[in-house]
């Protein structure tokens, strides 16, 4: 099996991920997986495709990531991995659908308008 190369975004992250046959390691911008993840809700967000597809001990995977904060880096990450699953083996993607695994988030912030306090929020209005 090559190397599969696959990209994932989230608001303003993008993540690169670099799937191969292995042992389950999980390198994140040359960091242990432990490391650069703190929390249990990050790293099980970034497992979930795998363990779902019964694949956590079976590849290795490295992942350049950048933009945005922690949190739209897992996403970023989750969705590139769920994506090389699929291309990896197409039943892969009746059961990573379903739990929205292969949707891509568009959700993004809004920009700040001028003439405007916020992106949305206005200066105050006075009558006189």
């Amino acid at each position: 099996m090559e190397t599969i190369h696959k990209i994932g975004r989230r608001k303003t992250s993008v993540a690169r991920i670099y799937l191969s046959e292995g042992k389950g390691n999980i390198t994140i911008n040359n960091r242990e997986f432990d490391n650069y993840l703190t929390t249990d809700t990050l790293k099980y967000k970034v497992m979930q495709p795998l363990n779902l597809t019964d694949n956590a001990e079976a590849f290795d995977i490295k992942v350049n990531v950048f933009g945005g904060g922690i949190t739209g880096q897992a996403e970023a990450i989750r969705l590139a991995i769920s994506r090389a699953l699929v291309e990896l083996e197409a039943e892969n993607r009746a059961i990573l659908k379903p739990d929205g695994l292969l949707t891509r988030d568009p959700r993004m912030v809004e920009r700040k308008k001028f003439g405007q306090k916020k992106a949305r929020k206005k200066f105050q209005f006075s009558k006189r």
